[in-house]
């Protein structure tokens, strides 16, 4: 076991993704969590478009030294689509950046995601912003995995079947609804930020626009990759950008800010015919099963902004120490 840090060990499982980016920015930008490394799977796009990703993040970011692992390259039992329409092809708004100049660890993002866990037994933030495919793995591994994980904290579901994928789903819950399935009946609490917390936690695509005029290596890249994603966001949703995997980091950097509204319930996975990845709450709690998730209500915006806008102008430094 290590010995305790005034930081958190912070673990990221993430499938890159421009909402993904802005995450993992974050993350790099608070001085009190120490990131472990990237435990990298397919879902927004490709699993060779990922790991590319994050290891070009990390290197923009000046953090070439934080391990990118390779995790699972599809779902557990079924083909599922991507994201690419939202993301761009790579999953960074095609905007042809150059090769990453490093490459990803030798050890596979499944065994990573255990060895951290033991390694930090009862301090470790794990963030899972993708399908849940390797920390399903990591369960079958190691089944004692829930003791030694300190916080879980899953962008995940849709809690009242407001989908986006389906009418039903959100897409992460929908890419790998299995791997889901594991992840929940395993832990005995997981924080989600849902899709529908998402949408409740807009800002304006002109204050983005802004904070990405910061003169900072990852707001000019930011403000590349995202390029895209904003012009379809646009068309869908008028004036307000949403960023799920953001607000997931918020709430996973600062779960006691002032404001933060949560709930408690028993959340299970469907894996049916039509209702396929949809999150079923048992908000009544009439099922007689303990909860075992504490769901994301509502969030401060005007802190989420404000992290927003300090991430993109920060100075990122080496945060090991």
């Amino acid at each position: 076991m290590m010995e305790k840090s005034s930081r958190i060990p912070l673990l990221i499982d993430t499938d890159p993704g421009v909402d993904d980016a802005l995450a993992i920015l974050m993350a790099l930008a608070s001085p009190h969590h120490r990131l472990l490394g990237l435990s990298v799977s397919a879902g927004n796009v490709g699993l060779a478009h990922t790991v590319r990703n994050a290891l070009k993040l990390c290197e923009v970011a000046g953090r070439a030294d934080i391990p990118v692992f390779v995790g699972s390259e599809k779902p557990l039992l079924h083909p599922a689509p991507d994201a690419a329409d939202v993301h761009g092809s790579d999953g960074f708004g095609d905007i042809g950046f150059a090769p990453p100049q490093h490459g990803p660890a030798d050890e596979h993002a499944a065994l990573a995601i255990a060895r951290l866990a033991r390694l930090h037994s009862g301090q470790l933030l794990l963030v899972a912003l993708g399908p849940l495919t390797n920390l399903a793995l990591a369960l079958r591994l190691d089944p004692q995995l829930p003791r030694h994980v300190g916080r879980l904290v899953v962008m995940s579901g849709a809690v009242n079947g407001r989908g986006n994928i389906t009418p039903y789903a959100e897409f992460n819950s929908y890419f790998d609804p299995e791997a889901a399935h594991i992840v929940f009946e395993a832990f005995e609490q997981i924080d989600v930020v849902d899709w529908e917390a998402t949408m409740a936690h807009g800002f304006a695509h002109d204050d983005l626009a802004h904070w990405c005029t910061a003169n900072t290596p990852q707001a000019r890249f930011y403000d590349a990759i995202s390029a895209k994603t904003r012009q379809w966001a646009r068309h869908r949703h008028a004036d307000l950008w949403h960023s799920a995997d953001a607000l997931a980091m918020a709430y996973a950097l600062a779960p006691d800010a002032p404001g933060v509204d949560v709930a408690c319930h028993r959340l299970e996975v469907a894996l049916q015919a039509a209702t396929r990845g949809m999150t079923l709450v048992d908000w009544q709690n009439l099922a007689g099963r303990p909860a075992n998730a504490r769901i994301l209500l509502r969030y401060p915006q005007a802190e989420f902004n404000a992290c927003l806008a300090e991430t993109l102008s920060a100075t990122l430094t080496d945060k090991r120490g």
